[in-house]
């Protein structure tokens, strides 16, 4: 099975063949990490995804990395909390589950994601966390394409989040 592992740090400093982009559906840039991924890109990442004409929440595009150290950038859409009764762990979890297919099918072995939806979107972190390392410990089980995935944090808090959450799933 690949590495999984969880890093404190910034995710457009990654040296992997794909990141993942915790965009908005229009994939035109906003806050957060989707601002920072699409500035440390350049310009040339929003033009690429203005003919993707956006994404639903769950499903996943791809770009070029561009300025980025990594190859490719994987755009997907988490959802927005709104009490976990409106189907937001299967999205979530679709996020993930989607992120990785399309990192395998354009050849990736190592990819990098941040946390996704537990900004501006409101996800709690732990439970965040739990679909992620569930959803990616079945992913990785299932392939030999990848590997290693990591979670990329931003902060301590996030990272002591995920790594709780991955020792529950190999537990």
């Amino acid at each position: 099975m690949a590495e999984f592992a969880v890093i404190r740090g910034d995710i457009t400093e990654s040296k992997v063949d794909a990141i993942v982009n915790a965009a908005n559906t229009t994939l035109l840039g906003g806050g957060g990490v989707d601002g920072a991924i699409h500035r440390a890109a350049g310009p040339e990442l929003f033009a690429a995804c203005v003919p993707l004409n956006g994404c639903l929440t769950g499903e996943a595009k791809i770009t070029p990395g561009f300025k980025l150290p990594s190859k490719w950038v994987i755009h997907t859409p988490g959802p927005v909390w709104h009490g976990g009764q409106q189907g937001e762990p299967e999205l979530l979890a679709n996020c993930y589950r989607n992120s990785l297919r399309l990192a395998m099918d354009h050849g990736c072995k190592t990819v990098d994601f941040p946390s996704l939806s537990t900004g501006v979107y409101g996800y709690p972190l732990a439970d965040a966390a739990a679909v992620a390392t569930q959803t990616i410990a079945t992913v990785l089980a299932k392939s030999n394409d990848l590997q290693r995935v990591r979670l990329v944090a931003f902060d301590d808090a996030t990272a002591a989040a995920y790594r709780v959450a991955w020792a529950q799933v190999v537990d």
